[in-house]
């Protein structure tokens, strides 16, 4: 049996080994829930061999959503005394206990895939969940809009937990009153590899004040010290809007206002532009501060249909100075760490978002970022992320969404 069969068995195994029936954990022991964008690349990676159960994922997803619209990053499905924070921490006021914040939305443009790969088995499934993710980007668009842009509230909303660019406003964040509590995912992966207990601190913390506010959007709109619009946010939005308005057109469902709303984020993301830097960058809205950091997240742009030269740039720069895909941040920042999560590392779900679009926009680099990250796949195997310059796994094993990577991006089978 040849390697690439084998990888391609070893991708299907571990969907079914993370599979807990109508919901996939992104692996077990680190992370025993669902959790919200890595359900939506679960649902891409099942598409494939069982497109009916790629379905259901997405409907499990959806099946969390609060009353106002907001998806949680994370359903409680049941309880597991190894993770914290629990949902007792988060007090989420969900039909299924849940977090208190949302992630970056790309369940649209997952299920748009699903839907394009058999549109006559499709249509039923996808006009059920059309108004329940057109309620979630407006939810985004209600609670989360600047100038056009889409904040985050917490790092993990952001998914990027401890990316450099939060690093300022967490700082002005003082902890009082976390209290002492133990954290699981430490146990599981070497700590060097995870965010440290200053930024922990202040995790729990921001979870504590919006479980106090009853995560009252308009509290929490008020009062939280970290409102950050960020390009993550912004472009998978963007291209979330736009894939779910192709759907609706598709399907002869009501889709208006939708486009007002998609010139109103193209206009956002580029309140998102750092003349200083030449770059997309996160702007504090609390302080009206630049990160003036290069992330992975500003080469989202292309994912959203949003070209721009001066990124290709940093972008061609940044791809020579590493091996396996785009890092999490650029290695040409003083605190660029190869191994500590989202400071360095390189993720194969962002390399697949960034690459696609690149691809789409008809620029050689994608098919590069694809051909490194196959590469990193083949040799390294489904890990969560990994070392971009030796190609060293690290964080947990046997991860849902890179197996869901090979599925349905790298595999060779794919061309």
């Amino acid at each position: 049996m040849n390697r690439q069969i084998s990888r391609g068995e070893e991708a299907l195994n571990v969907l079914r080994g993370n599979d807990r029936g109508g919901y996939t954990i992104p692996t077990h022991g680190l992370y025993p829930y669902q959790w919200n964008w890595d359900s939506a690349f679960a649902a891409m990676g099942f598409a494939g061999f069982d497109p009916a159960r790629a379905w259901r994922e997405l409907e499990s997803l959806l099946s969390g959503q609060w009353d106002d619209g907001m998806v949680p990053h994370i359903l409680f499905h049941q309880q597991d005394d190894g993770y914290f924070p629990g949902p007792e921490v988060w007090g989420g006021t969900g039909p299924i206990p849940s977090s208190g914040i949302s992630q970056p939305p790309i369940a649209a443009g997952m299920a748009r895939r699903i839907y394009q790969a058999d549109p006559q088995a499709g249509a039923e499934p996808m006009r059920a969940l059309f108004p329940k993710l057109l309620r979630w980007h407006r939810w985004f668009l209600k609670w989360r809009e600047d100038q056009g842009a889409i904040c985050t509230t917490h790092p993990w909303e952001s998914g990027r937990d401890n990316a450099p660019e939060w690093d300022a406003a967490l700082k002005r964040i003082d902890p009082v009153g976390v209290g002492e509590y133990q954290r699981r995912d430490t146990s599981h992966v070497d700590a060097s590899m995870r965010p440290t207990k200053f930024d922990y601190d202040r995790y729990i913390w921001l979870v504590q004040q919006g479980k106090n506010l009853q995560w009252d959007q308009a509290a929490l709109l008020k009062e939280c010290p970290f409102r950050l619009a960020d390009p993550t946010m912004s472009f998978t939005l963007l291209r979330a809007h736009r894939d779910l308005k192709a759907l609706g057109d598709e399907l002869g469902l009501d889709t208006g206002g939708m486009a007002d709303e998609i010139a109103l984020l193209e206009r956002g993301v580029q309140s998102l532009w750092n003349a200083e830097i030449g770059s997309f960058d996160v702007r504090d809205t609390r302080s009206g501060e630049w990160s003036g950091i290069i992330s992975c997240a500003a080469f989202l742009c292309w994912y959203a249909g949003i070209e721009s030269e001066g990124q290709l740039q940093h972008l061609r720069r940044i791809l020579g100075r590493v091996t396996y895909g785009v890092p999490s941040a650029d290695p040409d920042w003083s605190g660029f760490d190869s191994k500590r999560y989202w400071r360095g590392p390189s993720w194969p779900f962002m390399n697949m978002l960034i690459g696609s679009g690149l691809i789409e926009a008809g620029h050689s680099e994608g098919e590069k970022i694809r051909a490194m990250t196959q590469e990193l796949l083949l040799k390294h195997g489904f890990s969560e992320y990994y070392d971009p310059l030796s190609g060293e796994p690290a964080g947990g094993g046997k991860f849902t969404w890179t197996a869901a990577v090979w599925l349905g991006w790298v595999s060779v089978d794919k061309g």
